[in-house]
């Protein structure tokens, strides 16, 4: 999952919604999973990359999802990645919904169900709760940011970009910036965008004590980023 528009996410959300259910045959290795590492698998998705196996593991949170990386957070944990491939691979034998990477000899499941590549299974992650928060800034349309801009009565705020969840206040100069980047600014300023972003947050996922607020110049945007935001976010 990494847009809104992706559809392990709007699987994910349907789940979460209780308008769907997780696969029957996927919820042992969910249980093992949540037993095992101490999580919440909200939901599990089967295709393949390149003709080898993938699942992706769903959880809710962000934190969650941490647990099956590195220390440092920049890699999946291979040995992790391991187990619960092969435990993928037994349970989904197990149930006789297996079929050999190999197309000389193929297993299919009595049933007609969906049957399932087990050998070299690629494990991957996805965490719901970033991604339903940039979903939640996809509602706020021109006109609401126009509005909320003019709420804080202040000449001095061009504009304001929401990149990433993360609201950013645009003034005209950079002198301007050195004015306003101050604490008591930014916590008023946190306070009013938690306000505006909480109608539009279907899970209650924003925190206040979560938002952090950017404060840059038009001045920097048009001579570092040639008034492209493109490039700024890049």
């Amino acid at each position: 999952m990494i847009l809104p528009s992706d559809k392990e996410y709007t699987q994910t959300k349907r789940i979460i919604l209780g308008i769907e259910k997780m696969k029957a045959e996927f919820k042992p290795l969910a249980e093992w999973i949540d037993e095992t590492y101490d999580v919440k698998t909200v939901n599990i998705i089967y295709d393949t990359l390149n003709k080898r196996p993938r699942i992706q593991i769903c959880f809710e949170f962000e934190e969650e999802k941490n647990k099956f990386l590195t220390e440092n957070f920049s890699y999946f944990d291979k040995t992790k990645q391991k187990a619960i491939g092969e435990k993928f691979a037994e349970i989904i034998k197990h149930q006789g919904l297996y079929k050999s990477n190999n197309a000389i000899s193929k297993i299919f499941s009595l049933n007609n169900n969906e049957v399932y590549l087990t050998d070299d299974v690629f494990v991957v992650y996805g965490a719901f709760e970033p991604i339903a928060k940039i979903e939640a800034t996809y509602k706020i349309t021109k006109e609401l940011t126009d509005k909320f801009i003019a709420s804080f009565h202040n000449k001095d705020i061009w504009t304001i970009s929401i990149g990433f969840t993360i609201p950013t206040f645009f003034m005209f100069t950079n002198e301007k910036v050195k004015k306003y980047d101050r604490p008591e600014v930014k916590e008023l300023w946190v306070k009013k965008y938690y306000e505006f972003i909480k109608p539009f947050d279907e899970f209650n996922y924003f925190k206040k004590e979560n938002i952090q607020v950017l404060i840059d110049s038009k001045e920097n945007f048009d001579t570092n980023y040639e008034s492209n935001w493109y490039y700024y976010y890049k």
